[in-house]
């Protein structure tokens, strides 16, 4: 007989102070034998999705929350059944402090039809002297160690808030397994998205597993069983209405806060980048540049870092509780990023530091990682300056919101061929416009308009880098 108990996962903070997050689909089902740190769900706060590892190595007893659902931290969304002896060691190796397990011992079983017994939890004391177990593997943001799987995933951070408590416990025969269909993980994802109960489906697999087939065919046949005639289209079905949740409604909140915070100033320069794009061109065909993204973000970035240099104010913050400017000796440089769950602005961290090689590695990327929706909530904090590429989408000018605490953010337009006066003559040239706002709190409109001419005067003529450095 092994004494096992219930523990219980809640949803742990995941940066930033945030105070909730949705659900996005569960990795696992009821029943389900999981790892310490196997990813159990994957769910978004209103920056990021983030993929949230197992606190336990044990059996999937419940989930408490369904795919959809927005839940507060601290609320519970999975519990475990896990051995005993294995709870204790789990609660020990995850640093102590901020884990809230609470002990139960499990009544020893009787020699016939044993009765279950309530627990009597024990708190653990502080400081109590326990002989430390053998260090292994544990939640990511605990402070243990973690196994590297090989596999480039982005997981929760800072999870040192997650409560996990015990909540009963009860002998369990070790030969009597528990029962549950036979079946492979994404058969029992495609289930639950179906809304179908394993149970009542019989299994025409290999020793009576569950097939795709097998769900698909019962869908399909309860579909039929409760078919009703058609009937036409409501003439009010007009509308389609979305929750407002997620990344979406922290994009909203944050420009309502910096569209009524910061007063924003726009201006607007057009410059001839024919030259930049010729040497866009060379570097493509460069071998010190082979498998390297180059786009021109790509030069327009290395461009912003160069301009700050001469303009720093730009590179700052306003902080209003301390009345004071905090001015940035770094640069984290935020890109916006279009994604399907709305608008990002990840940052590169201390990209004044990063070579043209290493910074169109890190806006590959970034991007990518965005698109993918798997940026960190590290990422998408504390950016200090950012460039919004709106050309890509064939609009030339614009007045882009600042990102909240950033004291500028500057608009890439279109590159277009256009005519253009070079030395008293009519020229067909490539030509793009700029597009910067800035916090006039932080940023006069002389020091706004240097900046601008300095990005201008390098995107025209990248020669003129050596005279900025």
């Amino acid at each position: 007989m092994t004494a096992t108990m219930i523990k219980e996962f809640r949803l742990p903070d995941l940066g930033e102070g945030l105070t909730e997050s949705e659900i996005l689909s569960w990795k696992v089902a009821v029943g389900d034998t999981v790892t310490l740190n196997q990813v159990i769900a994957e769910v978004e706060t209103a920056k990021a999705v983030v993929e949230l590892p197992s606190p336990f190595a044990g059996v999937v007893a419940a989930l408490h929350e369904q795919p959809g659902s927005v839940v507060e931290v601290g609320k519970p969304i999975v519990s475990f059944e896990v051995d005993d002896a294995g709870a204790s060691n789990g609660g020990n190796a995850n640093g102590g402090g901020n884990s809230t397990a609470v002990e139960a011992k499990a009544a020893a079983p009787q020699p016939e039809t044993p009765q279950p017994e309530t627990p009597q939890p024990e708190t653990a004391e502080a400081g109590a002297d326990v002989t430390p177990a053998k260090r292994e593997p544990n939640l990511v943001g605990y402070g243990a160690v973690v196994e590297d799987t090989g596999r480039p995933v982005r997981r929760a951070r800072g999870l040192v808030q997650a409560a996990a408590t015990t909540v009963q416990a009860k002998p369990k025969p070790d030969d009597v397994p528990a029962e549950r269909p036979r079946s492979t993980p994404p058969v029992r994802k495609l289930a639950r998205d179906l809304g179908i109960d394993l149970q009542l489906v019989s299994g025409t697999g290999p020793g009576g597993l569950i097939t795709r087939e097998d769900v698909q065919n019962f869908a399909g046949e309860a579909e039929a069983a409760s078919a009703v005639p058609a009937q036409p289209a409501a003439t009010g079905d007009r509308e389609t209405r979305t929750p407002i949740k997620g990344v979406r409604k922290f994009t909203a909140s944050a420009v309502v806060q910096s569209a009524f915070t910061a007063p924003h100033v726009t201006e607007f320069l057009t410059i001839d980048v024919t030259a930049t794009m010729e040497l866009l061109a060379r570097l493509k065909a460069s071998k010190a540049f082979e498998g390297y993204k180059l786009t021109p973000l790509t030069i327009a970035a290395k461009a912003v870092l160069v301009a700050l240099r001469n303009n720093p104010t730009l590179n700052s913050r306003w902080d209003e509780a301390r009345q004071e400017i905090i001015q940035f000796n770094y640069v984290n440089l935020g890109i916006a990023a279009a994604t399907p769950r709305g608008l990002t602005v990840p940052n590169i961290k201390d990209a004044e530091r990063l070579n043209l090689r290493e910074l169109a590695t890190a806006l590959s990327e970034l991007t990518d990682t965005a698109r993918a929706g798997k940026t960190s909530p590290s990422d998408l904090s504390g950016g200090t300056i950012s460039i919004t590429n709106i050309g890509v989408f064939g609009i030339d000018a614009g007045t882009p919101i600042l990102n909240p605490g950033e004291a500028a953010i500057v608009a890439l337009g279109a590159v277009r061929k256009a005519p253009w006066v070079v030395d008293d003559e009519i020229a067909v040239r490539q030509v793009m416009s700029l597009s910067l706002s800035f916090d006039h709190r932080l940023v006069d409109g002389e020091q706004g308009s240097r900046f601008l001419a300095d990005l201008g005067a390098i995107l025209a003529d990248p020669a003129m880098v050596v005279t900025m450095v």
